[in-house]
């Protein structure tokens, strides 16, 4: 079949503008690692598991009826490696490796979290933030019997209410901001009264416990033998370097900790399009027009993967880049594009507020970087060190692919994804910049995938064996 678009990611923003792309006519086709769609904000239970309503969860049932009932062909279950030229997609799948191509593609690949790297957090028990939604809401498991909630932003409150509710025991929640950073982003967040009221009713839930928070600390360290036993948390400044104070040592059998969002830009990046840096939206992200087009024609981007501005706006923004591919590949007139755009438009000018004052609270606190022990691992899946990325910029490391070169640091199966932005961060300290240091470069395989999937089944009498040459 051939595709007008490929739409890449099945969250807020991609599964909109793939709806928004069809709708206009255009033949689209939608890649999704998930077995369905909803990504991580609405993400659906497993199969057969039955779970309680919740605004999350009603959102997206809707986004999953209406991208059932449309004319998207939908592919679940797709781990993308490869996005060539002609917008050519490589994904392996339930039936093994497969391709679709088109003149268009629509990136909207999602975020991932970070975590800042303390003494402890490669024990076993202790998770990101986002991976602990992740049991609550699809596998409707606890993180642990006695739970630490760590680190900043609006998923303090969600994993928190969402471990009372399934049951669990919330030991603290350590938020890096304080309460007059609450207070200031306030009439941000009364912007949106629907969202405000939820958080209040998080709020609500956790006094009702009478679970402790600590305004103010981070994780000093988790400790432990093979999993972690407790977590030492420590004051910090309003940078989030710790400050002078007596530690908190709690006992815990999980720590659920995140730092906020790193946006997920691989496929820009594979391409070389321009980009910028933005420490509020999480780090690098692509250029775009006001449309979701990057600087590569017939490339478009979308959702957190651009810039954390969370799922008001990645809604908006994804049916803003299904219209702009609609209008370019002329299935939409300028005067019907513009009068649906500008709807978008709007829609994406009054949450703005809102998605300004999270990402501010959710944005990479320099001095809480600075304060990471040298021996501390950083990048887990090569072990390496603070100390060993100090050592290669004394060796003569000035950006981030020189430190892959000299420390194997992104060479890992994430590529980077979980180590780059707190890596980035201590080299731009010795280098000046975090533009100096740059991000990795970007290439295939995108994604960790078995060799023998992409291989398929095979029989030696299969492999073509040219006859011999003459003597």
């Amino acid at each position: 079949m051939t595709h007008d678009v490929i739409v890449l990611g099945a969250g807020p923003a991609g599964a909109n503008a793939a709806l928004a792309a069809a709708e206009a006519g255009l033949k689209v086709v939608l890649f999704e690692q998930q077995p369905a769609a909803g990504g991580q904000v609405w993400r659906a239970p497993l199969p057969g598991l039955r779970m309680p309503s919740s605004p999350e969860k009603d959102s997206g049932d809707a986004l999953r009826a209406r991208l059932a009932a449309s004319a998207v062909e939908i592919r679940f279950g797709r781990t993308v490696w490869s996005v060539g030229q002609h917008f050519r997609v490589d994904a392996v799948g339930p039936g093994g490796n497969e391709h679709a191509e088109a003149p268009r593609l629509i990136a909207a690949t999602g975020a991932h979290e970070r975590v800042v790297p303390f003494p402890g957090w490669t024990l076993p028990g202790v998770i990101g933030l986002a991976a602990a939604t992740v049991l609550l809401k699809s596998h409707g498991a606890l993180p642990g019997t006695r739970v630490v909630v760590a680190g900043c932003g609006p998923l303090l409150a969600v994993v928190a209410a969402g471990i009372l509710k399934a049951g669990g025991t919330v030991a603290a929640i350590a938020d890096l901001a304080g309460p007059g950073d609450w207070l200031k982003a306030l009439p941000a967040l009364a912007s949106q009264p629907r969202l405000l009221m939820r958080g209040a009713a998080w709020a609500l839930k956790i006094g009702g416990a009478r679970i402790p928070v600590h305004f103010r600390h981070g994780v000093r360290a988790a400790d432990g033998g093979e999993a972690i036993e407790q977590v030492r948390l420590a004051p910090v400044d309003a940078a989030g370097g710790f400050s002078a104070g007596p530690e908190i040592t709690l006992a815990a059998d999980a720590l659920c900790v995140g730092h906020g969002l790193v946006p997920g830009a691989e496929i820009p990046r594979l391409f070389r399009t321009a980009q910028t840096f933005d420490r509020r939206r999480g780090g690098f992200i692509p250029r775009l027009d006001a449309c979701g087009r990057t600087s590569l024609n017939g490339l478009y981007a979308c959702g957190d993967g651009v810039g954390i501005r969370g799922a008001l706006v990645a809604e908006a923004a994804g049916r803003l880049a299904g219209l702009a591919s609609a209008h370019d590949a002329g299935a939409l007139s300028a005067d019907a594009f513009a009068a649906a755009a500008g709807q978008a438009r709007a829609r994406i000018a009054q949450a703005r507020a809102f998605s300004d004052a999270m990402a501010e609270m959710m944005a990479l606190r320099p001095a809480q970087v600075a304060a990471i022990p040298p021996e501390t691992v950083v990048c887990r899946c090569e072990d390496v060190t603070r100390a060993d990325i100090e050592a290669a910029h004394a060796d003569g490391a000035r950006d981030l692919n020189q430190l892959k070169q000299f420390t194997r640091c992104g060479m890992g199966p994430c590529q980077g994804r979980f180590c780059g932005d707190v890596a980035g961060e201590l080299l731009a300290a010795k280098v000046g910049s975090r533009e100096a240091v740059g991000a990795f470069t970007a290439r295939p395989p995108l994604r960790p995938v078995p060799l023998a999937d992409l291989m398929g089944a095979f029989d030696y009498a299969d492999i073509p064996i040219p006859a011999p040459a003459p003597l």
